[in-house]
């Protein structure tokens, strides 16, 4: 019967996609997609979210794979909408996430004839995806390779490098059919399965070699986002303590925890040229995504120190091109095969000089936030990490907010914290909190400035609806804060730096907020942010802040933990 084949196959992919573990499913409404669409939706151990805007419903998708590492189905129909799945496939190539993207096309002859809705959509996103497939227009005689192709495509985005995976399913009219049999299950455990374990262990006599290179007392572990690092956290500090080194942790890292190896002010820290210089590391010990300081990353490269990368896939993590050595491996299970070989600086002052500098630097700003009340931009950042509930999760746009957050957010437990660090972009930030909440079920808060809200407006269509939804406490300073902190602010005009860097738009956060139905409010106190995030309701929190003076706060904040470390 006319559309059989393809009902058939797209209920096939969606039976062995359930099979492997997929869970959720973010729709973009389209005519061409409506057999796979059909499909999805047809089933109930699927939870299905349809998104308006397609690079909103790509970036839920991101959020998803994010908070989970489990891939989520992303579909759309054919032509420009796929053009606008780019970015968020582009984040989730370079930040390893999960993704399975399923593009509806026109069928052969349509191509290149200019039918309406048709691009060329073959390896449209080029080698931003792990895996790219298109088997063409659905047919019965190809049914035993329908499993194979789902299967193989969670493989491919959950395997020693997860990412996205690039399905393009052309489809003939008529879009609507009956579902035939679908073809037999394979039996358990049988063809594609995914390869995460990886390089996971190091031979013995590499193993050796490393436990020589880390024997020193002057050294430091650097932990960033990324791949397994979360799970990771424990035995990354137990390797800490036995070393003799402090943790510089970023926020994302896991290894936030208030415990005595965290050193999380590592930036206003190094800011002291005095401790910098007094505390050159012989050895960095990084794990992970660098962090967003580029305090640290200048303090790493003056030190000329003996730089080691340790991840769990072969991502190549090296923006300064410095690393003496990269080891892929599970960052668990090396930190427990390095257990009981090393000294370090267990037996001499370093990490207790590294504590004493973490404490003197949360004091100061404390006590500098207490002496200056108000919701300036590093207080938001730090009444924010500390609000969210326990269990929950925080997303943090780029720009300042990532920055603010990784200064002056304070060590805690019961908090993940995401950011979108692959390509640092700052589009698609609420939609990567939506798919983090929808995902989690947990109380999820996003802190976002006032351009990237902007930026992401489409993922306020029908939130109001949606079944878990995130808090949205935007900073607004009516503009881009952080070009206030780079040469183009001293170089340029003021009219000239407004205009083509500040960018104020004069729009009410707000108002466009209350249109799609959304709980709104103005936070002035920081007693009103803190309450407003630890509630945890959905919607719209907004606090203005002054971006002129926004420099000028930062400065004096870095100063006092200056001062508080001796000049």
């Amino acid at each position: 019967m006319p559309g059989s084949a393809a009902a058939t196959f797209c209920a096939t992919l969606a039976d062995e996609w359930v099979r492997c573990g997929v869970r959720h499913a973010v729709i973009a409404p389209g005519s061409r997609s409506t057999p796979v669409a059909i499909a999805l939706a047809s089933r109930s151990d699927l939870e299905i979210h349809v998104v308006h805007d397609e690079r909103a419903a790509s970036f839920t998708a991101l959020g998803i794979g994010l908070a989970t590492g489990v891939p989520a189905v992303l579909l759309c129909t054919s032509g420009t909408a796929a053009a606008h799945f780019h970015a968020a496939v582009i984040e989730a190539h370079q930040a390893d996430v999960p993704m399975i993207v399923c593009t509806a096309d026109r069928p052969p002859e349509l191509r290149d004839v200019g039918a309406a809705q048709t691009i060329d959509q073959l390896r449209l996103y080029g080698p931003a995806v792990r895996w790219f497939h298109d088997p063409g227009v659905p047919a019965h005689e190809q049914a035993p390779r329908w499993r194979t192709i789902a299967a193989r495509s969670v493989a491919a985005a959950t395997g020693t490098r997860p990412g996205p995976v690039h399905l393009n399913l052309p489809f003939r009219e008529p879009l609507v059919g009956p579902v035939g049999e679908l073809p037999p299950s394979r039996a358990e455990g049988a063809g594609w399965t995914s390869t995460t374990d990886g390089p996971r262990v190091l031979a013995p006599d590499d193993l050796a070699g490393l436990v020589r290179r880390l024997d020193h007392q002057r050294g430091v572990i650097v932990a960033g986002g990324g791949t397994g690092m979360r799970d990771s956290a424990a035995a990354i500090h137990r390797l800490a303590a036995q070393l003799g080194w402090p943790v510089l942790a970023d926020p994302r890292s896991g290894c936030r925890s208030p415990v005595a190896t965290t050193v999380a002010a590592f930036d206003a820290i190094l800011r002291h040229p005095g401790f910098a210089a007094d505390h050159a590391p012989e050895v960095v010990l990084r794990f992970g995504t660098p962090p967003a300081s580029k305090v640290l990353e200048q303090w790493i490269d003056r030190s000329g120190a003996d730089e080691i990368q340790v991840g769990p896939t072969d991502a190549w993590l090296d923006p300064a091109q410095r690393l003496a050595t990269r080891v892929v491996a599970d960052p668990s299970r090396l930190c427990a095969a390095l257990d009981g070989q090393l000294v370090g600086a267990s037996r001499t002052p370093w990490s207790s000089r590294w504590r004493r500098a973490e404490h003197r630097a949360q004091t100061a700003i404390d006590a500098w936030l207490a002496e200056h009340p108000g919701l300036h931009e590093p207080a938001v950042a730090r009444i924010v990490v500390a609000a969210v509930p326990h269990g929950g999760h925080l997303v943090v746009s780029s720009s300042m907010p990532i920055r603010d957050v990784e200064w002056f957010g304070a060590p805690r437990d019961g908090l993940d914290i995401h950011a979108n660090r692959g390509a640092n972009g700052i589009d698609g930030v609420m939609s990567t909190a939506i798919g983090v909440a929808l995902a989690s079920g947990a109380p999820t808060t996003v802190l976002i400035g006032d351009i990237a809200f902007l930026h992401d407006s489409s993922a306020l269509i029908a939130l109001a609806r949606r079944p878990h939804a995130p808090t949205i406490v935007v900073v607004d300073n009516d503009g881009g804060g952080i070009f206030s902190f780079l040469p183009q602010a001293s170089s340029l005009s003021a009219d000239r730096f407004e205009s083509l860097f500040a960018t104020p738009h004069g729009t009410d956060l707000l108002t466009l907020a209350a249109a799609h139905g959304l709980s709104t409010t103005d936070a002035t106190t920081p007693e009103e942010l803190a309450d407003a995030v630890a509630c945890g309701t959905p919607g719209v929190v907004r606090v203005r802040t002054d971006r002129s003076a926004n420099v000028g706060v930062h400065q004096a904040l870095h100063d006092a933990v200056g001062a508080a470390l001796g000049r």
